[in-house]
């Protein structure tokens, strides 16, 4: 079982309909019982950082989240992803779940367009569990305007919009993909279904 975390800021129906689609058990919850007893947590997010971290304290969750990302997979999406790191800097400082090192920043696209939004290729730096199947040049698709800075160890693909973007991150059990795997076709299917298997 696949709990999909519902804390009121996370596009929750495509990731739903993409673990549909893989034929993956899964549920939708803001409730830290069925966390923990769930064998992997997917955590989306849209919108700003300190508001999605807003709700996220709200929903009491993030205690819950700490503890359980340490036993069982998390995979962070997009904002999700960002949540990950220890801090942001999107309209001022504010602190993430900091299970990665790292730190969010507006994105320096070198007078491209900002939100990156569309397909852009990756570069495969560090195979992961999720890299199964997927190889440098295949696209996935990206709408966001800020990128972490983490430790090179932590990045298992970038990508190159004005400068190199982290695109899938890793520590331990701890993923972060700031495209949306559930939007990219069967690129991104096959990294869910990836992460699906990790849960088993």
């Amino acid at each position: 079982m696949i709990a999909i975390i519902d804390y009121g800021a996370g596009n929750l129906f495509s990731v739903q309909n993409a673990l549909t689609y893989l034929n993956e058990t899964f549920c939708i919850t803001r409730d830290p019982a069925m966390l923990e007893g769930c064998d992997g947590m997917i955590l989306p997010g849209v919108g700003a950082f300190p508001d999605a971290m807003k709700r996220l304290r709200a929903s009491g969750l993030v205690p819950v989240i700490r503890d359980e990302a340490q036993k069982k997979p998390l995979l962070g999406i997009c904002r999700g992803m960002q949540m990950l790191f220890e801090r942001s800097f999107e309209f001022g400082e504010t602190e993430g779940l900091g299970l990665i090192p790292g730190s969010v920043r507006l994105l320096d696209a070198g007078g491209l367009k900002i939100p990156h939004m569309g397909w852009n290729d990756l570069t495969v730096l560090h195979p992961c569990e999720l890299t199964g199947g997927t190889k440098t040049g295949d696209y996935v698709y990206f709408v966001h305007s800020f990128c972490a800075d983490t430790p090179e160890e932590n990045i298992s693909c970038h990508t190159v919009y004005g400068e190199r973007v982290p695109a899938l991150v890793c520590r331990g059990s701890v993923y972060g993909a700031q495209f949306h795997p559930e939007k990219s076709g069967e690129v991104g299917l096959n990294m869910l279904k990836n992460f699906a298997r990790l849960c088993q």
